[in-house]
């Protein structure tokens, strides 16, 4: 598992990273003291399982930071902040918790010991769609699947890089998907880690997608992503 810790404060750092030491010794830190140092490690290949981030950042802020994120990866984030005014913005953009400093180290514990467990659920779900089309088979990553749409006897896989559409049903998707989707419209099946906002008619998926969302599903579906971010 991959931390990345990103707070221009050495001390901040410092004491996450001996709470990391003692209690997750084998996960693989790396700390940042910058947002733009960390966002150009993950332009290089570099992938977090999580990020603990800090918001009140100089150059680019930490909420900056986990927008340019969300783009390329679908890292847990966690606020680690002393910025309270803030925290509907962090739901914004799919923060799994976000922690008031000075940080309670039983609590953060406690959301590290939460998100180490979504880690292990995402890695334990269905890696791969096998997915023919145009006469040949594709070997398709869950992950890079944004949403799926319904088009007649066929759906549109929406992904990071392209989208592909070819002959499936609908149900048996979200049945093979599982978890991880939620089926927010007769017409449409979202990843739940592609969301970057809602309202009570639509969805925002990936870097600015809206789907709908069935107006009698929008409760459950409320009551489903607040689940998923707390799981």
């Amino acid at each position: 598992m991959n931390i990345a810790v990103c707070d221009d404060e050495v001390r901040g750092r410092e004491r996450i990273l001996t709470l990391l030491e003692k209690e997750f010794s084998q996960a693989q830190t790396c700390e940042f003291d910058s947002g733009m140092k960390l966002i150009e490690k993950v332009e290089e290949g570099y992938r977090p399982d999580i990020v603990l981030l800090d918001i009140a950042m100089e150059g680019m802020d930490g909420m900056e930071t986990a927008r340019r994120l969300r783009r390329m990866t679908d890292a847990i984030l966690i606020f680690v902040t002393g910025v309270k005014e803030q925290v509907f913005e962090a739901f914004d953009v799919g923060a799994f918790h976000y922690l008031m400093k000075p940080v309670d180290q039983d609590k953060m514990l406690d959301v590290l010991r939460r998100a180490a467990q979504e880690i292990e659920r995402r890695q334990s779900g269905p890696k791969y769609l096998l997915v023919k089309t145009e006469g040949s088979h594709r070997r398709i990553p869950v992950d890079d699947i944004l949403y799926v749409e319904n088009n007649g006897r066929k759906v549109i896989l929406h992904m990071k890089t392209e989208c592909l559409e070819y002959y499936e049903r609908m149900n048996h998707l979200e049945d093979v998907l599982g978890d991880g989707f939620y089926r927010c419209h007769r017409g449409y099946l979202v990843a739940l880690s592609a969301i970057s906002g809602y309202d009570h008619e639509s969805i925002t998926v990936g870097q600015g997608d809206k789907i709908y969302l069935a107006k009698q599903k929008y409760s459950e579906f409320v009551k489903r992503y607040c689940r998923y971010l707390k799981e």
